[in-house]
């Protein structure tokens, strides 16, 4: 726990805007249908107007009870402002939130434990995890998913 640890910090957000593909699926098919609309957003990229940053992709999701309008899991990237919304795309606006922050940097099948020790470290800080609100996972590397680099954000208070 303690390496981890080192990797693990603190940030407050304002609001964030994302548009791309919602993914609603049986949960166990998660795994198999976040990768195919991941790539699906990537070659529709030159598609989205005010692109924040064209090589980041955001993965958005609830980890606690939620409504079924918030259900499944985004996959999107960051935009300035909402215009013109390619067909087929959605819309998501996150709202401002203090998060703790796990950036990590290996293969696809450790997030779990990526994860485990983030919510270790808020329990660990006498923080309190907001399982109802929206988590992020911003990737910076994920095509290859023995390589892959995100930063984990859990919202916190």
């Amino acid at each position: 726990m303690a390496q981890s640890a080192m990797k693990i910090k603190m940030i407050d957000m304002q609001d964030i805007q994302l548009v791309g593909f919602r993914v609603l699926c049986p949960g166990d098919q998660y795994i198999n249908e976040i990768p195919v609309a991941a790539y699906r957003l990537e070659n529709h990229t030159h598609e989205i107007k005010h692109l924040v940053n064209p090589r980041t992709q955001i993965g958005v999701f609830i980890a606690g009870e939620c409504t079924d309008e918030e259900d499944g899991y985004w996959i999107c990237k960051e935009v300035s402002k909402f215009e013109g919304i390619p067909e087929g795309m959605v819309t998501l606006t996150v709202p401002p939130r203090r998060y703790a922050v796990y950036h990590y940097q290996g293969v696809n099948s450790h997030i779990r434990k990526a994860y485990e020790d983030l919510h270790n470290w808020i329990d660990e800080r006498n923080f309190s995890r907001l399982t109802g609100t929206w988590c992020l996972e911003i990737y910076h590397d994920w095509k290859d998913k023995g390589r892959l680099s995100v930063e984990l954000l859990d919202p916190i208070k």
